[in-house]
C-alpha cells in the first residue's frame, strides 16, 4: 500500500433538508460562503494537500456540482473582455485534478457513500471531506493530516472538542491522550447521549483511511438511523490497526447548520478584498 494519498472522496448525496426551501433543487454544497460555494472551499483544500483525483458521490438534484466543476464555453466567451472574471472561471477546478462522479442511489449513510467510492480509490489510501464543515486554517487541515499519515502510515480522524450537550451529533472518540495534538485512538462511538459520551472529542468531517475500510463497510450492518455509519466501521477497523485523532487547528465552522453557515459568511466576507471594508462598516453602524 502506498503512503502518498492522491485521492479524496466528496459525499455530497445529502438532501440538506436543514435549509429547505433553498436546496429542494439546488445541493446544500453549493451554497456559497460570499460568492464560492461550499464544495469549493473543500476542492481547494483537497488539492493544496497534493490531493489529484477527485471523487464525488452524488444523488438526484446534485447535476449542480458536475457543471460547476466542468468548462463552460458560453460563459468563458461572454467573459472575453473581462480577463478577471475570466480567469475565476476558468480556475474554479484547480490545475492538475480531475474529478470523477459515483450516484448513490439510496440515502443510506456516510459509510455507504464511502464505500460507493471503493471502485474508484481501490487499494489506496484516502480522504474523505465533508463540504459541511468549512475549516478556515493556516496550513490547510487536509494537508496537515495527509502530512501525518505520510509519517505513520495509519488512519487519522479530524476532531475537536465539542459541547457535551452536543455530543449527540457528532461520531466521539476515546483517545489514548485526549489533551495531544496527535493521539491513539481507543474507541469510537456514533451519536451518543451526553451521558454516555467517553469524551467530548467529535469527528469535524476530515478523514484519512486505509482501504481496508471498505471491507468492513462492505460487511456493516445499518446502525444509528438505519444508515450504514462510517463511525461502525472505524469501530471495527481498530482492532485491525491503529487509528489516531488528530486536533485540527483554525476554526471550523458548521455550515451543516444555518447558525454556522451564517457565521461563515459574516468572517469571511469581512476579509472579503471587494465587500470587507463596506461590510464591517455596515456591521458597526447596525450594531453588530
Amino acid at each position: 500500500m502506498q503512503r502518498k494519498i492522491t485521492k479524496a472522496v466528496f459525499p455530497v448525496a445529502g438532501l440538506g433538508s436543514r435549509f429547505l426551501p433553498a436546496t429542494k433543487s439546488s445541493p446544500k454544497e453549493m451554497l456559497p460562503i460570499v460568492d464560492k460555494p461550499l464544495i469549493q472551499y473543500a476542492v481547494e483544500e483537497a488539492a493544496a494537500a497534493g490531493i489529484t483525483d477527485l471523487i464525488f458521490v452524488t444523488g438526484r438534484n446534485k447535476r449542480a456540482i458536475e457543471d460547476h466543476f466542468d468548462l463552460n464555453p458560453e460563459l468563458e466567451a461572454a467573459l472575453a473582455g473581462k480577463p478577471d472574471l475570466l480567469t475565476i472561471a476558468r480556475t474554479v477546478l484547480p490545475g492538475g485534478c480531475q474529478c470523477i462522479y459515483i450516484r448513490q442511489a439510496e440515502p443510506l449513510g456516510l459509510g455507504h457513500a464511502v464505500l460507493c467510492a471503493r471502485a474508484a480509490v481501490g487499494d489506496q489510501p484516502f480522504a474523505v471531506l465533508l463540504a459541511d464543515d468549512l475549516i478556515d486554517a493556516d496550513p490547510p487541515t487536509l494537508a496537515s493530516m495527509t502530512a501525518q499519515f505520510d509519517k505513520d502510515g495509519c488512519s487519522l480522524l479530524g476532531v475537536e472538542d465539542v459541547p457535551r450537550a452536543r455530543t449527540g451529533s457528532y461520531g466521539i472518540v476515546s483517545a489514548a491522550d485526549p489533551k495531544a495534538a496527535v493521539a491513539q485512538i481507543n474507541a469510537i462511538v456514533e451519536k451518543p447521549a451526553p451521558k454516555d459520551a467517553p469524551s467530548t472529542l467529535g469527528v469535524v468531517g476530515r478523514y484519512v483511511l486505509t482501504p481496508a475500510i471498505f471491507d468492513l463497510l462492505a460487511g456493516a450492518k445499518p446502525g444509528s438511523g438505519g444508515e450504514i455509519q462510517l463511525t461502525d466501521a472505524i469501530a471495527a477497523l481498530l482492532a485491525r490497526e491503529r487509528v489516531f485523532a488528530m486536533r485540527i487547528k483554525g476554526t471550523r465552522y458548521d455550515c451543516g447548520s444555518k447558525l454556522g453557515y451564517l457565521k461563515a459568511n459574516v468572517d469571511f466576507a469581512l476579509r472579503h478584498e471587494e465587500v470587507g471594508r463596506e461590510f464591517s462598516g455596515f456591521l458597526e453602524r447596525r450594531g453588530r
